[in-house]
């Protein structure tokens, strides 16, 4: 078992090219993600992660308001680039999820367990940091490849408002998902030598 899961580690890449095809149906999808955000561990099981998953029309208009977002602040001679960028690479895709962190349940396990309050927001993003990865392996397996994206803050504001979320929910970061459309780009390693230490055995 530790072996296939492995493997699937090692199979996970980021796929900048997307198509709007996906091999398992959308209520697999929300059942992977779903699920994922129920069962991934949270410090003092504070289960502070949220997440909003777009399909069709609303994973289109997050793109296209990140667009919006960026164009003002974007160097003008870039701006074309930005805009082939995310058409081709994010918005192509079959949805995006939405990663956020509910400062207000991050304040609430503050407030109950003051000895750790400075630790409280690191380990909130320590649990981000597992459900993006379990969704992603999940995703992996059936076949969906996926980037992550980071867009935040420019866009927290006007997504917010767009769907009425609570102020307090905090965006971590954007995955963009779908049929590969190509194959990932070459992967390179540093030496382990530097990276891994093993001592006692």
């Amino acid at each position: 078992m530790s072996e296939s899961f492995l493997e699937l580690v090692k199979a996970r890449r980021s796929y900048y090219a997307l198509s709007n095809k996906t091999p398992i149906p959308a209520e697999k999808i929300t059942q992977i993600v779903s699920d994922s955000l129920k069962y991934v561990p949270s410090s003092f099981n504070s289960q502070s992660s949220r997440v909003v998953l777009l399909f069709g029309k609303e994973h289109e208009a997050l793109w296209d308001l990140v667009l919006e977002v960026l164009k003002p602040v974007a160097p003008p001679e870039q701006y074309p680039r930005t805009i082939e960028k995310v058409n081709a690479c994010f918005k192509s895709g079959f949805g995006t999820v939405l990663f956020f962190e509910d400062n207000a349940a991050v304040i609430d396990m503050q407030e109950k367990f003051p000895l750790y309050q400075d630790r409280f927001p690191t380990w909130a993003q320590h649990t981000s940091g597992m459900l993006q990865y379990i969704v992603w392996l999940a995703f992996e397996k059936e076949g969906l490849g996926a980037s992550l994206q980071h867009y935040n803050p420019l866009i927290d504001e006007k997504f917010r408002d767009n769907y009425k979320l609570p102020v307090t929910w905090q965006l971590v970061a954007q995955m963009p998902f779908g049929a590969p459309a190509a194959e990932p780009g070459e992967k390179t390693f540093l030496d382990m030598d530097e990276r891994f230490k093993v001592f006692g055995h």
